[in-house]
């Protein structure tokens, strides 16, 4: 592990002008994911910036939003009454996340911006434009039954591994941002980015932005959602394909649909033309085969991924006939 200076941050202010004035820096919570990458040597920050004694881990709920502070731990949202009533998914998404050990500490913020499982980004020794650009990608002709078939470039295929963020896109949610030019509300939807020809460059985030809370409205579809996940072990383990819907049923009419899916992008990835087929049309179960149908719309599979097409359109069809059977 190359060696770091570490600080416990004052204020949230004092972190924010310090990580943008001092090349290098970086923010730490929870550190779950850090930790890893440091004794990888995937990430060598000059200096470690501590949040954790900043008054950000709040959970507030109340009827028109809920607000949940950015050092929050995973499991404290995930058991949080209101949430698991209001916004299930969000409760289901971080209960099928890590372990309970890792929930315990992680945070929702650094959960939000963690980096790809791509093995090749993980493993210094061989090519990743991600971790070192103009490096290459190695998993584009070599093991990438892990990787995306969405939204991926010829010079990244690695997939966003998260959960969460999954979840909440499907609930319009946003992140606030506290930066060097103050705050600034953004959408979950628009936090990341395909890696086009820079993967390097994951979010929109610039040097000294600190995510300090996540909003989720409060709504119909909000309540009426599900997060389902495929994986190849039932504990501590990643996404083949997942599926977050929401949707607003009225008199069996569905009156909006939010879709996304994970495990298969380069970033939590939005379904509008699967939304756009279930509006304004009754819940069944021919609709939701129909619809999921168009869930690989655009889907550029590799050599060991292509099993991941069938499956995304049968997970998005299985966590719609979930929700469209909830009362």
């Amino acid at each position: 592990m190359v060696p770091f200076a570490y600080a416990a941050a004052p204020s949230a202010d004092a972190a924010i002008a310090h990580v943008a004035r001092r090349r290098g820096a970086e923010f730490i919570a929870g550190g779950t994911d850090m930790l890893q990458l440091l004794q990888e040597g995937v990430r060598v920050p000059a200096e470690l910036v501590d949040i954790n004694r900043l008054p950000l881990d709040g959970i507030e709920v109340d009827t028109d939003a809920v607000r949940i502070g950015a050092t929050a731990r995973m499991s404290d949202v995930a058991d949080h009454p209101r949430i698991r009533a209001e916004y299930p998914a969000v409760a289901e998404a971080l209960l099928l996340s890590a372990s309970p050990q890792v929930r315990n500490m992680a945070s929702i913020g650094g959960n939000l911006l963690q980096r790809t499982r791509c093995v090749y980004f993980r493993d210094v020794v061989t090519p990743c434009n991600k971790r070192a650009p103009g490096s290459g990608c190695s998993a584009l002709d070599g093991e990438n039954r892990l990787h995306a078939i969405l939204g991926a470039s010829p010079h990244c295929i690695a997939t966003y591994a998260g959960d969460l963020a999954v979840a909440l896109v499907v609930l319009d949610a946003n992140v606030v941002i506290n930066g060097p030019e103050g705050a600034r509300t953004l959408p979950v939807e628009a936090l990341h980015r395909v890696p086009g020809d820079a993967p390097e460059v994951e979010t929109v985030l610039e040097p000294g932005d600190l995510i300090t809370a996540v909003l989720i409205p409060a709504s119909a579809h909000a309540r009426r959602s599900h997060y389902l996940k495929v994986r190849d072990r039932a504990s501590f383990e990643f996404a083949l394909v997942s599926a977050a819907v929401a949707l607003d049923i009225d008199a069996a009419v569905i009156r909006q649909a939010r879709v996304a899916v994970g495990g298969v992008g380069t970033k939590p990835w939005r379904l509008p033309a699967v939304e756009h087929a279930l509006v304004g049309h009754r819940v069944d179960d021919e609709l939701f085969h129909a619809a999921a149908a168009r869930a690989a719309d655009g889907a550029e599979p590799r050599r060991h991924n292509a099993f991941k097409v069938e499956l995304l359109k049968r997970t998005v069809e299985r966590a719609l006939r979930t929700v469209g059977s909830r009362s």
